[in-house]
């Protein structure tokens, strides 16, 4: 009982395709691929930042400020590069 089969499958591809349109599904794919890049990337430079900053003693709240990073939209696409400023932590007092 929990398993689709291709007959279930079809009728779920159908409707999708009713409700959406034929025109916009490539579009739509084509954006969730691009989050998806994004997503990951984002994920892989966490990962990356926090191995490097594991070793050392974290910073003092408020004695030194932070440049800002760029963040890339998806790898290779440098016209949507942009410096993006770290939220601040405002319950802190």
């Amino acid at each position: 009982m929990g398993r689709l089969g291709p007959t279930e499958i079809i009728l779920i591809l159908v409707v999708v395709i009713l409700l959406f349109g034929a025109k916009k599904l490539p579009d739509m794919a084509r954006s969730l691929g691009k989050s998806a890049r994004i997503l990951k990337s984002e994920a892989k430079a966490m990962k990356a930042e926090d191995q490097q900053s594991a070793p050392a003693d974290p910073p003092q709240a408020g004695t030194q400020e932070a440049a800002p990073r760029t963040i890339q939209a998806a790898p290779g696409d440098v016209t949507s590069a942009r410096p993006v400023a770290e939220p601040s932590d405002t319950t802190k007092r």
